[in-house]
């Protein structure tokens, strides 16, 4: 294997150039989730040229696949995802997105001109493995109930049903050139917590005339954290997090009614749903107790993710081989959340990040800013690094 190792080496870097230039064409051209339309047909146009069959699902994604010799004897699935996100861009770059209020900010362009560049790779030595590769270019991860759930539905898992999938992501606290691995459980399931609370409202001067919804709305947050502190088994990381509380009112106006948002993240899925039914049954009661009334709704978002341990492993050593062991790290617990989280609870599955990260040109802002960008030198790494790990694990019986 090692002489296809070069070979596949060799095709990344010749082809960097070329998946450069796709990364910077889908980042002018940013669409939001389950809007993708012009992605969708770039995507196809690109396979279609490299003679590479496509079909479409979840209304604006696409499935691509390539044949090895003996297509039958296993099936490895590959996902990147395509959506942008609803941020107005304030980099100075030719390339800075041409749609107004709507930004690459999660490197989405990164995944799949990656993915474009890997199936180039796939197609050049499909003589040279054996099995199928199943390409998944994926809509709407950054939008509930998330494009892989969508995905899943309509039977991306099926026909044929891959044995393992891998999916790759950027990480901008990882040096480009660099990737990071983890077994196990790796980031966190997201659900959005909307609470009203209602009261009686009147005057500041008269508390004693209403039933004051701050009030209750204020007891209601700090009781909902002794749940986590109280309840969760300590040794399963859990957050909760309110980032909105409205209350029109005034200095001297008591509202009759307040507005509460916030998310709940957590790594076990038994915990998960036991902890939201007692912030429900919590907070409705504390309300009824001080004389008013709460109205719980839960936005369900993605599970948790968990790597499958002997699919991570295998593919952290065959990061190993191809990057050498210098440029493979161990990544921590996360407590963001991904929709191919659905992916890892149908299928062993290895989501795993992409260092893109440069101090010294001051490629440093997070994902999810108006100012996020990458070393594009992490397309000389993930497309041929992909296309490795997908043939050594179809190498196994």
């Amino acid at each position: 294997m090692s002489s296809l190792l070069k070979k596949i080496q060799e095709l990344a870097e010749q082809q960097a150039n070329a998946n450069i230039a796709t990364r910077r064409h889908l980042h002018s051209h940013p669409e939001l989730s389950f809007h993708e339309f012009e992605t969708q047909v770039y995507v196809e146009k690109q396979l279609h040229e490299l003679g590479i069959p496509t079909q479409r699902i979840a209304n604006t994604g696409v499935i691509a696949i390539i044949e090895g010799k003996n297509p039958a004897k296993k099936v490895i699935a590959l996902r990147a995802d395509m959506d942008a996100l609803p941020i107005q861009e304030t980099n100075d770059i030719p390339y800075k997105s041409q749609n107004p209020g709507v930004m690459h900010a999660c490197g989405h362009d990164v995944h799949t001109s990656s993915l474009l560049g890997t199936a180039r790779i796939l197609q050049s030595v499909k003589e040279e493995f054996e099995g199928t590769i199943k390409l998944l270019f994926q809509p709407a991860e950054e939008k509930a109930p998330g494009g892989a759930s969508i995905m899943i539905q309509e039977g991306a898992l099926h026909n044929p049903s891959p044995a393992g999938i891998l999916g790759q992501h950027v990480a901008t606290n990882i040096p480009v050139g660099k990737v990071g691995f983890r077994e196990g459980m790796y980031m966190a399931s997201a659900d959005e917590l909307y609470l009203t609370v209602k009261g009686k409202g009147g005057h500041g001067a008269m508390p004693d005339q209403c039933i004051d919804p701050i009030v209750i709305a204020s007891h209601i947050i700090i009781a909902m954290q002794q749940i986590i502190s109280r309840n969760k088994n300590p040794r399963l990381p859990s957050v909760l997090s309110f980032g909105k509380f409205i209350a029109e009112g005034a200095t001297n106006v008591i509202p009759n009614e307040v507005k509460i948002e916030g998310t709940f993240r957590a790594m076990d899925e038994e915990w998960r749903a036991d902890g939201l039914a007692k912030m429900k049954k919590l907070a409705e009661g504390i309300a009824e107790s001080m004389g008013g009334s709460c109205d719980f709704f839960v936005l369900k978002g993605y599970p948790f993710l968990k790597n499958n341990p002997e699919l991570t492993r295998r593919m952290k050593e065959a990061a190993i081989e191809y990057m050498g062991a210098d440029n493979v790290i161990d990544l921590d617990i996360w407590m963001a959340a991904e929709d191919f989280a659905f992916y890892t609870h149908h299928v062993d599955a290895c989501f795993y990040r992409l260092g893109t990260r440069n101090d010294d040109k001051g490629i440093v802002n997070g994902v999810h800013t108006p100012n996020f960008n990458i070393d594009e030198k992490a397309l000389h790494v993930g497309p041929g690094l992909m296309a490795w790990l997908a043939i050594q694990e179809l190498s196994l019986a």
